[in-house]
């Protein structure tokens, strides 16, 4: 029977030393999987610096962009502002010929009669300048007429 424990107890040790050497080279292999991770999160933590640094670049040109557009904005209310102001300026310059408009149509209807007669003493008027032309031309075709056939006659 002791050769028995000496067996069982040689076979324990066996069986130890067995996962031991296991043991150790799962540690192992997990010692290197640890190392991979250790520089996979070194690379990471560099990219993300890398990030970090180009994210604040591009957060303050955004904020430089978006003060730029604020400015640009306002400038551009100031523009909107004055075609609204050309706007008005417009409508009441229409506004003030449309009364000038009416007004000069209520003048040239009461004065309809006024401006028959008016345009009536015109046309008299031309015609007598008319007829006044013709007399004036009329002695010197006269005479011009008698001094040709004085010349003839003689």
């Amino acid at each position: 029977m002791e050769i028995i424990l000496y067996l069982s107890v040689a076979l324990i040790a066996i069986a130890f030393l067995v996962l031991v050497i296991y043991l150790a080279k799962t540690l192992n292999s997990l010692k290197e999987t640890l190392s991979s991770v250790s520089k996979t999160l070194t690379g990471l933590e560099k990219q993300l610096d890398g990030v970090t640094v180009e994210t604040t670049m591009l957060l303050q040109k955004t904020n430089a962009l978006a003060d730029d557009i604020q400015v640009k904005s306002e400038k551009l209310n100031s523009v909107v502002n004055s075609v609204k102001d050309v706007g008005t300026t417009v409508t009441k310059f229409n506004g003030t010929l449309k009364n000038l408009t009416d007004s000069f149509d209520i003048q040239v209807e009461q004065n309809k009669e006024k401006i028959s007669q008016i345009v009536q003493w015109g046309n008299v008027f031309l015609e007598l300048k008319e007829k006044w032309n013709a007399r004036k031309s009329e002695p010197q075709s006269n005479t011009q007429t008698k001094e040709v056939q004085r010349v003839r006659s003689k």
